[in-house]
């Protein structure tokens, strides 16, 4: 078993509630990068590149022993990223273009050891289907200020917007943090679980998962 400090360089309260939910101890730094794509980068490059941007940052300031997770949550359009909406404008732009019809969330996570140099990394991409929302709803949900610290301007979870009708990957990786990837990354550094990820996953999304088994045992899915 790892003894380090667990240290998750993010300010996004959705990360920082779902690793309370499966018991791991940890503090928060969040890390300050610049998240401007580079041109022509695609969505898996650049989800790896800030994931691993933002453990190594962090972990620079690290002065006692300590694992640094990081993570980087991006919506493609095809190549497109669609980060976090500049404004109310960009993030009602962002809804239109994705209404009723189907994109790709790609979530990298990064666990970095400061102290021996290690980083190692692991890439979610999950497909997901938006339903028909109306423009009412869009401009509804957007006055809630809820569209605009999201990739693509919502979040899975959103009750009373709902913005999803189907998807397939991971749910927990559209909402910010994939367990079972976070999980099998971890473990390469002897971090084990406090609980039963999967099933605690499942619990608090309230969604059947049916890939956590080929995710824990190394395939490259969700």
């Amino acid at each position: 078993m790892n003894d380090s400090i667990l240290v998750l360089a993010s300010n996004s309260p959705r990360r920082r509630q779902m690793l309370t939910w499966v018991g791991w101890d940890h503090i928060v730094q969040p890390a300050d990068i610049d998240e401007t794509p580079l041109a022509g980068e695609e969505p898996a490059a650049y989800v790896l590149r800030l994931a691993e941007g933002k453990a190594r940052s962090v972990g620079a300031q690290m002065q006692t022993r300590a694992l640094v997770i990081a993570a980087d949550t991006t919506v493609a359009d095809g190549v497109q990223v669609l980060g976090k909406p500049a404004d109310s404008q960009e993030a009602v732009a962002m809804l239109k273009q994705l209404r009723g019809r189907i994109h790709q969330v790609y979530t990298a996570v990064a666990v970095f050891d400061p102290a021996g140099g290690r980083l190692e990394t692991d890439l979610c991409v999950s497909q997901v289907q938006m339903r028909a929302y109306s423009d009412e709803e869009i401009h509804s949900y957007v006055a809630s200020g809820d569209a605009l610290d999201k990739a693509g301007a919502y979040a899975i979870q959103h009750q009373q917007f709902h913005p999803v009708i189907n998807f397939n990957g991971c749910f927990a990786s559209v909402a910010g943090l994939p367990f079972c990837h976070l999980l099998r990354t971890l473990k390469k550094f002897d971090v084990a679980p406090n609980a039963n990820i999967p099933q605690t996953c499942q619990t608090h999304f309230q969604y059947s998962c049916l890939i956590f088994e080929r995710v824990l045992n190394g395939e490259n899915v969700g």
